[in-house]
């Protein structure tokens, strides 16, 4: 009687992974990372944003899309001011491209994270249209406001992403805790709109000949930091409300914080007559309060 002897030749290997599906996997892997960066990066636009208005560089190029008539990139003509907006100009495309790269690691996760990150992204060239048109309107500091607020706006989705890319799992917090979140992300909000108010009635225009508002700004800098009561009146109605919740009251301490600085960083700018570093410093607060009040917000949801 025979057997027949297994087969003892080589199995056959697994066929190696492409190029594109390593792309892929780590992307994907690297997806919160990546989400970081998109925060970082839309925190940093707000920044340098800044230093364009803070340097008087607002019309260093002189038109949109192109930096003047006959070319789309800044000349020795345009001096240093044009070498800042068109550097501005170009950090554009680095968000876009971080945005993109996002998108991508994200695309196999369907819902919410894919949503967000594909609005952050057409986020980006909307951002660059209104850019172009504060340019064609001679920095109009109505619109000016407007581009600074959708950069806020961007701001607070990253930090939504990554709250749903990755954070505490923990039921939703009370009905009035909630609550309380609701009214600090509003108040925050209108803090943050009076202070675009406030820095369109004030001296950094962004360029010399920019037009102002025309309103007072020591009356709409008194009124902006009522506002800033409030914040942090309602900030702290939110910590004692939710200080059982040890995520809450985490991320509610983080934004207190960023809310005192603020406001020291408000008071001393306004009391030394506007230096152009404070005024930065108070964009980059504005930027990390808009930060805060999202994860705040988020902070009294649901998340598994």
């Amino acid at each position: 009687m025979t057997t027949t002897e297994p087969s003892t030749g080589p199995a056959p290997s697994a066929k190696a992974p492409s190029a594109k599906d390593r792309v892929l996997a780590w992307l994907r892997a690297h997806a919160f990372g990546l989400a970081i960066a998109n925060l970082v990066a839309n925190i940093g636009i707000v920044v340098t944003g800044a230093v364009v208005r803070l340097t008087g560089s607002g019309l260093g190029c002189p038109t949109w899309p192109k930096c003047t008539e006959e070319s789309y990139v800044a000349h020795e003509a345009l001096g240093i001011n044009g070498v800042i907006e068109f550097g501005n100009r170009l950090l554009t495309y680095v968000l876009a491209a971080i945005a993109i790269t996002v998108v991508i690691a994200v695309w196999n996760r369907r819902g919410v994270i894919r949503n967000l990150a594909i609005i952050i992204a057409c986020g980006v060239p909307l951002q660059g249209v209104i850019g172009g048109i504060t340019v064609l309107t001679e920095l109009n500091p109505y619109v000016v406001a407007l581009h600074l607020l959708a950069s806020m706006a961007m701001v607070g989705l990253c930090v939504w992403l990554l709250d749903e890319l990755r954070s505490p799992e923990r039921e939703a917090a009370p009905r009035h805790v909630r609550v309380a979140a609701l009214v600090t992300f509003a108040v925050g909000w209108l803090s943050l709109w009076l202070g675009t108010v406030v820095t369109g009635s004030g001296p950094h225009s962004g360029d010399l000949d920019s037009r102002r508002t025309g309103l007072d700004p020591a009356l709409m800098s008194h009124i902006h930091a009522y506002a800033v009561y409030a914040l942090i009146a309602a900030t702290l109605v939110t910590l004692w409300l939710g200080r059982k919740h040890a995520y809450v009251r985490q991320v509610t301490i983080v934004l207190l914080v960023i809310e005192l600085a603020q406001g020291l960083i408000g008071w001393v700018q306004y009391l030394t007559d506007l230096p152009v570093v404070l005024v930065g410093f108070h964009m980059l607060g504005a930027a990390l309060i808009s930060a805060g009040l999202a994860r705040v917000v988020c902070s009294v949801r649901a998340h598994a």
